[in-house]
């Protein structure tokens, strides 16, 4: 497990005991081998995990909801295709559909079909950058394994406007290249394994402070 110092902006100086950042909600990108990945990372998480997870995993625009069906049948949580408009009112894991970008407005969730980013729609970068401009230091962002480079440009997003980010350990990606790409351009929180992920998830959601 590789750790970088936590920025000074995430740390709240009054309680001194480090981060303690409000989160609001997190997003997830992956692609090659994203499957595993997201059936090992949300089994993981605990039913009372109460953040709001957006996920993006490259798909063929062909493809139905079978995702869903297995990503729910591995994850204590509700996992359900995203939809156009749809409040984001509490904790579960909602997917991107298949030939939609999927964006974070303040209080809902937003569809797109816009040109392909990085060759992809849904576009990862897409994502995590809507979710930094409408959420700012309120967005935890995680980039899985893949094989191409979209999602560090929406990591470098959420990291300057003060969120936190996580990327899977290359050595342990079923595909190293999008988040050795990622390690290698955007100075991440941490980086971990999948299962170390799923931990570093649950403390940053304790640390959520009510506004």
């Amino acid at each position: 497990m590789t750790r970088f110092e936590t920025p000074d902006s995430l740390r709240d100086t009054r309680r001194g005991e480090g981060v303690r950042a409000r989160y609001d909600l997190v997003v997830v990108g992956t692609s090659t081998g994203g499957l595993h990945a997201l059936t090992r990372l949300l089994g993981a998480l605990p039913a009372s995990y109460r953040l709001p997870i957006l996920v993006v995993q490259h798909r063929s625009k062909d493809s139905d909801e079978r995702l869903s069906s297995l990503l729910g049948g591995a994850s204590p949580l509700p996992v359900s295709e995203a939809e156009d408009k749809e409040p984001l009112l509490g904790p579960g894991v909602y997917l991107g559909p298949a030939d939609y970008h999927l964006l974070v407005e303040p209080e809902s969730i937003a569809l797109s079909t816009e040109e392909p980013v990085a060759y992809s729609r849904p576009s990862i970068d897409v994502l995590f950058e809507s979710a930094a401009y409408s959420h700012g230091s309120a967005v935890i962002g995680v980039l899985l394994t893949g094989a191409n480079q979209d999602g560090t440009r929406g990591l470098q997003e959420i990291k300057q406007r003060g969120g936190y980010v996580i990327v899977q350990d290359p050595t342990s990606a079923e595909s190293a290249f999008m988040p050795m790409n990622a390690v290698k351009n955007v100075p991440a929180d941490c980086v971990l394994s999948l299962d170390q992920i799923a931990t570093e998830l649950v403390l940053r959601a304790s640390d959520a402070r009510a506004p």
